[in-house]
């Protein structure tokens, strides 16, 4: 299975006051955003980080990777600034980049950190994923309503737990 996922924000404490998340500390946060990815994603799924993993220094990002289950890739967001380190171990993602496109059963998904309003495959049925935001879910219920195929994948919207690419189909359906 593929799953999406963004704006984790790994050991920040400041984005539980910024977003309302409902944890006292970013320990206790960490502790409930992996155990959400783990009970949701399997060894061998693959995982694509829409940005913004953790603003901490390349060994807190290696500690956090090392603890989440699947084939991860990051598409870079303003928060990443580990993974241009050095010292980083980029062999914890099969792929980095800012920007990518897949396609699912037919289906073009274009995957970046920040939303557009437009983008390749807009008037063809194509999916915009994306973060950035910290969106609550009801921006995704809009963007249904409003018949723009735009998701916001991140954890403030998803109740804190990747989704994957066949519930953002079925979403939309």
């Amino acid at each position: 299975m593929i799953y999406f996922t963004s704006d984790l924000h790994f050991y920040h404490d400041n984005i539980i006051k910024h977003t309302g998340r409902p944890f006292p500390n970013s320990e206790i946060m960490n502790k409930r955003l992996i155990a959400n990815w783990n009970n949701k994603v399997n060894a061998n799924d693959e995982v694509y980080i829409l940005g913004d993993l953790t603003m901490k220094s390349p060994k807190y990002a290696e500690e956090i990777l090392s603890q989440l289950k699947g084939t991860k890739h990051l598409i870079r967001g303003n928060h990443d600034r580990f993974v241009r380190s050095p010292s980083f171990n980029r062999h914890l993602f099969k792929s980095v980049s800012d920007y990518k496109t897949i396609t699912y059963n037919s289906t073009y998904f274009i995957l970046c950190h920040y939303p557009f309003l437009e983008w390749d495959g807009f008037y063809r049925g194509g999916f915009h994923l994306h973060g950035h935001q910290h969106n609550k879910a009801d921006y995704n219920y809009v963007n249904k309503k409003n018949g723009i195929r735009r998701y916001d994948v991140g954890v403030d919207a998803n109740n804190f737990f990747p989704v994957s690419i066949e519930e953002i189909i079925r979403f939309f359906l």
